[in-house]
């Protein structure tokens, strides 16, 4: 009978019952510290990045501040966790030293298997420390072109043209192609007929892009003017012009396509051929009876 079972038959002292209901009170109330620590934490980090990019015209400078406002806030919500989690398990009664000892022979014990999670996180933190990837940077990496849409100390999520997503671990990134950093290059190199005037085409390669700077949608991606390379190559059908105009990241690509919609329409209006394609008439092979 329940009834006549006292609190030493079960062995349990009243000093016990109230250090357990210690304990309980102890859980929550770290829980909740741990939740008001890491919101304060993150909402101040938010705080700074918008702070930063509010007092600077630099959209690099903005950039690089909101990716690291993004890792950091990453950072404080693990470690916030892991601590609250290491003080539980204290409050549980459990020894941490021994615990503490054996996740270091453990840590042996995996290290092969977890070297590549490390090299992820060095890796990561080195990208951000010297300001290679930025969220909204446009880069290559290894066989995948896209939009940074995220970056941690782990991992690089890109968005490619198609709108595919590709997770690439840090530590498999050997060479970053950055297409967005500080400026680009909207490349403008043509064929044109062996017949076609070469000075009333530089004349209206230079009349097009004049045309798009004096328009202020234009006008504001554009850095500088028109910079004619030259005749790269020639032969008795086309001639090979290079050109390239200075723009402001990312927006080489809608930059250079709307150049030669221009410029078609010019050369279509002045007559200025183009070359005509090119057919390689090759003799049929017979077949020995």
């Amino acid at each position: 009978m329940l009834d006549g079972v006292n609190l030493n038959q079960l062995g349990l002292s009243s000093r016990s019952i109230q250090e357990l209901g210690i304990v309980f009170i102890r859980i929550p109330v770290i829980l909740i510290a741990a939740w008001l620590i890491s919101r304060v934490a993150r909402r101040g980090i938010r705080l700074l990045t918008q702070r930063v990019s509010a007092r600077s015209d630099d959209t690099d400078a903005i950039k690089r501040a909101e990716t690291l406002g993004h890792v950091a806030r990453y950072a404080v919500s693990v470690t916030v966790t892991l601590l609250a989690v290491l003080l539980i398990l204290a409050e549980l009664g459990f020894n941490l030293a021994p615990f503490l000892g054996a996740a270091g022979v453990a840590g042996l014990a995996v290290g092969f298997g977890a070297q590549n999670l490390v090299k992820d996180y060095f890796t990561g933190f080195f990208l951000l420390l010297e300001n290679q990837i930025r969220q909204g940077d446009v880069i290559r990496l290894g066989e995948a072109t896209g939009m940074v849409e995220n970056i941690t100390l782990r991992y690089v999520r890109l968005r490619d043209y198609e709108g595919n997503v590709h997770f690439i671990p840090n530590g498999t990134i050997t060479k970053v192609t950055n297409l967005s950093l500080g400026f680009s290059q909207a490349v403008l190199d043509m064929d044109i007929a062996s017949q076609a005037p070469l000075d009333d085409v530089i004349r209206l390669m230079h009349q097009t892009l004049q045309s798009m700077l004096d328009e202020p949608s234009w006008q504001q991606r554009l850095l500088a003017g028109l910079e004619f390379q030259g005749v790269d190559r020639f032969d008795s059908a086309s001639v090979a012009i290079r050109a390239r105009v200075k723009v402001t990241p990312h927006s080489q690509f809608e930059v250079r396509r709307e150049y030669f919609k221009r410029l078609k329409l010019a050369f279509d209006r002045e007559a200025i051929p183009l070359p005509a394609p090119s057919m390689t008439l090759a003799p049929a092979k017979v077949r020995d009876v």
